[in-house]
Formats: C-alpha cells, structure tokens, sequence
C-alpha cells in the first residue's frame, strides 16, 4: 500500500467514518438542522455551520496547492466563509459542499506519485506530505469542536 493510499484511507475515515477515534465528521453532523447550525453558542465562537465551511474552504486550498497552485495569503472572508443563508436548503447545499471538497481532495491525492509528497507545497517551507496531513488534522479538530457544539445544542 502507497502513503498516498493511506492518507486518503485517514482522509475519507476523518470525513466517513470508520475512524478509530469515534464518529466522523459526517456522523457528527448527522441529524444537524440547518437551525442548530447555525446557532452562535458562545459570543465569539463559531457556529458549526461557520465550522463546515471552515474546514471545506481549507480542504479547497490544500487541494488546490496539491495540485501546484501557491496560495499564500487567505482572507477572511475565504478562511472562513460566511453564513448568508440560514434556510434548509442552503444547509444542505453546505454538507454537499463539504462531501464534494472532500472527494475532491482525495482524488487528488490519489493523482500524485510517492516523490509528489517530499516535494515542497507550494509557496510553503513544509512538504507537501505535512499539508496532506495537517489536513486531515484540521478536520479532525473542528470536528471536535462541532461534536462538542452538537452535545451543548440537544
């Protein structure tokens, strides 16, 4: 089995399931409603609706720099993408968002040879090795905070 196969196995259990930490991403935001999502529980913290787009706008720019394009500087508004649309439908169009970034990523990662992941990411000081799993790092982080978010909301 390649690493490229093992991180996008980690990278689809992250976001699927099958983790051995406990649900994933998907399983924690199972049963959400677009209402509890968006729902700020503490002054500054996020939203988990704030949270899914977070994690899908970061999985977008890793995958986009796997691919060879340097992004250096991220906005605000890019890093974390805001909440215009409260409504069901627009909840659901964001966890379809994140399952597509998602698949998106790990096709990507299944393009690139063994050599792709020693090579420095571009406009980075790291290789791309340390982006592909400081990604999957990051959604298991945010999922956290959203398990917690979702216990705290029922």
């Amino acid at each position: 089995m390649t690493e490229t196969h093992r991180i996008n196995i980690q990278l689809k259990a992250a976001h699927q399931g099958g983790a051995w930490h406990g649900p994933s991403l998907r399983e924690l935001l199972d049963g959400v409603t677009a209402t509890q999502a968006a729902q700020h529980l503490l002054p500054d913290a996020h939203s988990i609706w704030e949270l899914v787009n977070h994690i899908r706008a970061w999985e977008a720019i890793v995958n986009r720099r796997a691919l060879g394009e340097t992004i250096s500087d991220v906005p605000d508004e890019i890093n974390f993408p805001p909440v215009t649309d409260t409504g069901d439908s627009a909840w659901q169009a964001a966890l379809q968002q994140l399952d597509e970034t998602n698949r998106q990523l790990r096709a990507t990662i299944q393009q690139l040879d063994e050599a792709q992941l020693q090579e420095l990411a571009p406009g980075k000081t790291h290789p791309l090795y340390f982006e592909l799993h400081g990604a999957l790092q990051h959604t298991l982080y945010h999922a956290g905070q959203i398990a917690l978010l979702k216990k705290a909301l029922t």
